[in-house]
């Protein structure tokens, strides 16, 4: 078994108690994907509120919003990431790749220490 079967969730601590992490970086991928909020949240299996919600504090959180939206009902509103929410997730990827390259031999070495009738052996 090697380390790659093991995985490292990162969550980022910002200010104010608010954390970044993967369920907030694939909401933002989802957005930008279905350019809407509500689309996007069903997609993820969570509530329009719950989608919302996470967004307004990820947007209060950043000196630019991460996601924009436009008011026009079915069809004419919609969400759309911005340049800063494209950053967030750049760079959320990237700090998760140097803490997965980083922990690597740790985490070989957990996977040795796993039972045999462990999931992931």
């Amino acid at each position: 078994m090697t380390g790659e079967k093991l995985t490292v969730r990162l969550k980022i601590e910002l200010p104010d108690g608010v954390r970044l992490g993967y369920g907030k970086v694939d909401l933002l991928r989802a957005v930008d994907a279905h350019h809407s909020i509500s689309a996007a949240a069903r997609s993820m299996g969570m509530s329009y509120r719950r989608a919302w919600l996470l967004i307004d504090e990820l947007n209060r959180s950043f000196a630019d919003p991460v996601i924009e939206t436009s008011i026009g009902g079915r069809g004419h509103g919609g969400a759309t990431l911005t340049a800063t929410g494209m950053r967030v997730i750049e760079l959320y990827e990237a700090a998760c790749t140097k803490a997965r390259t980083a922990l690597d031999d740790e985490l070989c070495e957990l996977a040795g220490l796993l039972g045999s009738d462990m999931p992931n052996n």
